[in-house]
């Protein structure tokens, strides 16, 4: 007996309803993208290992996919890790391409290969599958689509407002208005950092205070104290960051707190800055979190994250990166960018029930056939419906009524057409309106303005 099928942990498919739900989800950010001025880009699935490695910091590196070099991948691998399975040493003697982990350094990459093709500053916008070797839970899956949008070549805060905006106006327009958007400054952390005595520690402490909604303040502070970061700057740390409030007060405390220290202060400043170029509307719904920390190494100035109260994980996220683009040879050109969760978000609209009804339907009109010369008219009417814009099928058998009925009503399909012998005669169709179970029947020339009138 053949064993049942099925797809990978962390992996999903999806039937068509739901994939019309997931392309209302894209078209809604592509069309926001492109009122702002941001133009489309690909890139390929997997790049070169060397391209991913050492861009996302230690614990992300560990979630890159890494792809098997073709033919005998083991010809060139030592005969000693082999012996002793060191499988961390050994994958990159195997292995030098892997699957993309997130949009952001392909972009870098692509931007450095593109440069002579490409006109500054650059807003591109990018809809594509990433993967990540993570643990599959709610909300976090193996395989997952990104919609990244960027612009790079401009140090202008007014990027980050920008990006502002249009993370107010997708979700908006998703009918999510009531997230959460939070903005932090890496700058400012690295400030604090320094005013704790652990600059040298910026990472391991970023890394940690990243998982603060997963673990707490206990778990936070007993994972920077186990990677040996001194127990004093550890408090003062995470009693700084516990800052809250209206976020001009909030930063006048931190100033005070940090004293001497320019990196903050510049820090400190940019936030002043972005929050100063919002439309109101979007500064009211906007709220400063010093503990927003995202903990990839690449992040140098705002970093932005939003969540929603009836959902476990942020559903977009991003920040300002310096240079990026630097790893690969190209210095100073400063990028900021945000990345929606295209899967999270999805499943919050599903919990919610937000998407539109008239998802479910794929064709407005159904012609029933009756066999071969009505089903010649059906043909040609479907086709006269479609150069209006209307979406017409005409089901492929002879089947029986109630088979062609049913197959209407699984697909949603709001007219169904018959053309039966006498109607052929006498050139007429009966239009049946699967929502009102309206009956008509009225000239095949009528057909169009008819359609047209119930569907406006």
């Amino acid at each position: 007996m053949a064993n049942k099928p099925s797809i990978p942990k962390g992996t999903r498919d999806f039937l068509p309803e739901q994939s019309l739900k997931r392309q209302f989800i894209f078209d809604t950010a592509r069309k926001v993208f492109q009122q702002f001025g941001y133009v489309p880009i690909e890139t390929p699935a997997m790049e070169n290992l060397d391209t991913l490695l050492g861009k996302y910091g230690e614990e992300g590196d560990k979630l890159i996919y890494k792809i098997l070099n073709n033919g005998d991948f083991l010809a060139k691998a030592s005969e000693e890790k082999l012996a002793n399975k060191d499988s961390q040493s050994i994958a990159f003697e195997i292995s030098d391409r892997a699957l993309r982990y997130d949009l952001t350094v392909p972009f870098a990459r692509f931007v450095v290969q593109n440069q002579n093709e490409l006109s500054f500053p650059f807003k591109r916008y990018q809809i594509q599958p990433v993967w990540r070797a993570d643990r599959p839970q709610k909300g976090r899956y193996r395989e997952f689509y990104q919609c990244d949008v960027d612009v790079i070549g401009s140090n202008s805060l007014l990027s980050e407002a920008e990006l502002l905006c249009i993370i107010d106006e997708v979700f908006t327009n998703l009918g999510l208005s009531d997230v959460r958007i939070r903005i932090n400054n890496r700058k400012i952390l690295s400030g604090i950092a320094a005013s704790a005595g652990m600059s040298e520690h910026f990472q391991s402490m970023t890394v940690a205070i990243d998982k603060l909604d997963k673990i707490g303040v206990d778990g936070v502070k007993e994972e920077m104290l186990r990677n040996g970061l001194p127990e004093a700057g550890v408090k003062k740390v995470l009693n700084l960051i516990k800052l809250k409030g209206e976020v001009t007060a909030t930063l006048k405390m931190l100033a005070g707190a940090v004293v001497g220290s320019e990196e903050a202060y510049k820090g400190i400043d940019e936030v002043k800055v972005v929050l100063k170029a919002l439309p109101e509307a979007v500064r009211e719904k906007v709220e400063l979190d010093l503990t927003l920390a995202r903990g990839l190494n690449y992040y140098t100035g705002a970093i932005i994250e939003v969540g929603h109260d009836d959902f476990p994980s942020s559903i977009c996220g991003g920040g300002r990166y310096d240079d990026l683009t630097g790893i690969f040879g190209l210095k100073d050109m400063s990028g900021v960018g945000v990345s929606f969760g295209a899967d999270r978000i999805y499943d919050l609209m599903e919990e919610k029930g937000l998407f539109p009804e008239t998802l479910k339907a794929s064709s407005q009109v159904l012609f029933v056939n009756f066999g071969k010369d009505e089903v010649m008219s059906a043909i040609h009417l479907a086709a006269d419906l479609r150069t209006e814009g209307i979406s017409a099928e005409v089901y492929p058998d002879e089947a029986k009524m109630k088979k062609q009925m049913k197959y209407a009503n699984d697909k949603g399909v709001r007219f169904v057409v018959i053309i039966g012998e006498e109607e052929f005669k006498l050139k007429k169709a009966t239009v049946k309106d699967m929502l009102s179970g309206d009956q008509d029947s009225l000239d095949q020339k009528e057909l169009i303005s008819f359609i047209n009138d119930k569907l406006s």
